[in-house]
C-alpha cells in the first residue's frame, strides 16, 4: 500500500528509537566514567550492520527517515564501541580518536562506494549484490542480538541488559518494518532485516519473562506469604499472652461446672476471711 505520510511517520519513529536506545547508555557512561557491562564486539558488530543496511536502504529508495537511520546507528554504535576501550581499557583521547576517525571514514567511504556500485548494477538488472548487502545487514544484526542468547543458556537468566533498552529497539524495528508496508512496493529483504531482529528481540523479552519475571514473582509470592504467616504467629502469640494476663479462673468460666463454681467462691471466701 502506499501511504507516504504513514511511511515517513514510521520510519521517523523508526530513526528516533535506535536513537534513543543509544544516547542514554553514551550519557551514562559519560557520568559514571566506566562502561561495565557493555559488550564492545556487540557494538562494533551494529556499526558494521549500518553499512549494507544503508546501502540497501539508500539503494532501494526508501523514505529519507529510514535512509538516516543505519547512518545514526552506526555513528552511535561506533561512539559506544570506542566509549568500552575508553574508560574500560584505560585509553586516551587522542589514542580513542586515533582509532575511531579513520574506522568512521572507512566505513562512510565503503558505504558511498557501495551506494554508487550498486545502481549501476540494479539498472543493469544485476540484484544478488544488494541481496547480498540486506543479508549482510541483517546477519551482522542478529549476531549483535544472539550474544545475549548465548549468555542466557549459560547463566540462565537475561543479565547485563536493559528491558528498556531492548524494548526501544524492538519498537524501532516494529516502526521500521510497518514504514516498509505502506511503501509504494513492499519490500520483502526490507522486511526481513527488521524481522530477524525484531524476533530476536521478543525472544530476549520472552527468556526475561520465563527466568526473572516468574521467580520474581514467585519470590514476591513467597515473601508476602511468609510475612502473612508472621503476622498471624505473632497474633496468635499476643492472644496467649493476653490470655495469661487475665485471672485464669473468669478466663475458663464457660468451662465451669456448678460443683467447680461452689469450690472456688469457697476458695474465694477463706481467702477474704483469712
Amino acid at each position: 500500500m502506499d501511504v507516504p505520510i504513514a511511511a515517513n511517520t514510521l520510519g521517523v519513529l523508526g530513526a528516533v528509537c535506535w536513537s534513543v536506545q543509544l544516547i542514554p547508555q553514551i550519557v551514562l557512561n559519560y557520568r559514571r566514567n566506566n562502561a561495565t557491562g557493555l559488550q564492545p564486539q556487540m557494538m562494533m558488530l551494529w556499526s558494521m550492520a549500518g553499512i549494507p543496511l544503508g546501502v540497501y536502504n539508500i539503494v532501494s529508495d526508501f523514505n529519507i527517515a529510514l535512509q538516516i537511520q543505519p547512518q545514526i546507528l552506526t555513528f552511535l554504535s561506533l561512539t559506544t564501541w570506542i566509549q568500552c576501550y575508553y574508560y574500560e581499557s584505560k585509553w586516551s583521547i587522542p589514542k580513542a580518536l586515533t582509532v575511531v576517525i579513520p574506522i568512521a571514514c572507512i566505513m562512510a567511504g565503503v558505504e558511498v562506494a557501495l551506494v554508487y556500485a550498486l545502481r549501476i548494477g540494479v539498472q543493469h538488472e544485476t540484484r544478488w549484490p544488494i541481496t547480498l548487502m540486506a543479508v549482510l545487514a541483517a546477519t551482522f544484526l542478529a549476531l549483535g542480538v544472539l550474544r545475549h542468547y548465548w549468555d542466557v543458556y549459560v547463566y540462565r537468566t537475561v543479565r547485563g541488559i536493559s528491558f528498556l533498552f531492548v524494548g526501544i529497539d524492538a519498537m524501532g524495528d516494529l516502526t521500521s518494518l510497518l514504514s516498509i508496508l505502506f511503501q509504494p512496493r513492499i519490500d520483502i529483504l526490507g522486511l526481513v532485516i527488521y524481522g530477524v531482529e525484531l524476533t530476536l528481540w521478543l525472544g530476549i523479552f520472552a527468556c526475561g519473562g520465563y527466568y526473572n519475571l516468574m521467580p520474581w514473582i514467585r519470590r514476591k509470592m513467597e515473601s508476602r506469604h511468609a510475612s502473612d504467616t508472621t503476622s498471624d504467629e505473632n497474633e496468635n502469640a499476643q492472644r496467649h499472652a493476653g490470655v495469661a494476663l487475665h485471672d485464669l479462673p473468669s478466663s475458663t468460666s464457660v468451662f465451669r461446672t456448678l460443683s467447680e463454681e461452689l469450690r472456688i467462691r469457697r476458695r474465694q471466701e477463706d481467702y477474704v476471711t483469712s
